[in-house]
């Protein structure tokens, strides 16, 4: 494969990752949009050239696997601004790097009762990125984390509403790429974004 298909390659599945989050807003149900994403992934995992999954991984076969919908775990939160500045330099694989900067925090309530911090992503023109290591993290979780918002690469439930909000849906948690494939490199949910109460909503191993 020459870099230009692979450019356009990874090109085409931002775009398709973008138009399933923007169906996904567009769907009125939460659960029945919480269906669309998941069967929108599924095709993207198992029929994409961009796909992190290796060939031959059942997972192409069988789909990725889910808590049931828990529609107690979506929540609509302010975004509270930081009280500290700060900024990130996550190591991502090899000598690559992610630049974060601290844009505030949301306070998730019970039965999850955490506050989690809410980053800007310096990379890609920039965005809101919330990863989360919970309690299941290295357990019916991959170790490193999950991703909730990602909206550089499309990955948006719904932030920067005219009121302030941020969807939360703990049911969108996906893993990132490096967990089906080391060639990926992805940044690790940091100490702000790690909290003990299991989140039994989302992905799963």
């Amino acid at each position: 494969m020459t870099s230009q298909d692979a450019a356009l390659q990874l090109t085409d599945w931002r775009r398709r990752t973008g138009e399933l989050y923007a169906a996904v807003r567009a769907t009125p149900d939460p659960q029945a949009a919480h269906a669309r994403w998941r069967a929108g992934r599924d095709e993207l995992f198992c029929t994409h050239p961009q796909s992190p999954l290796p060939a031959g991984d059942p997972l192409r076969a069988d789909g990725l696997g889910y808590w049931p919908y828990d529609a107690g775990l979506r929540f609509e939160r302010a975004l509270i601004p930081a009280d500290r500045a700060e900024d990130l330099t996550i190591p991502t694989g090899g000598e690559e790097t992610t630049e974060l900067s601290l844009l505030g925090h949301i306070l998730l309530p019970g039965p999850i009762a955490a506050r989690v911090d809410v980053w800007w992503m310096q990379q890609y023109g920039g965005g809101l990125f919330i990863p989360l290591r919970d309690g299941t993290s290295g357990d019916t979780s991959y170790g490193g984390g999950r991703y909730l918002l990602d909206t550089a690469k499309g990955a948006d439930l719904g932030a920067g509403r005219r009121d302030g909000t941020i969807v939360v849906d703990l049911n969108f948690l996906y893993h990132p790429s490096c967990r089906y494939d080391q060639a990926w490199v992805c940044p690790l949910a940091p100490r702000g974004n790690t909290i003990a109460a299991p989140v039994r909503a989302g992905e799963i191993l």
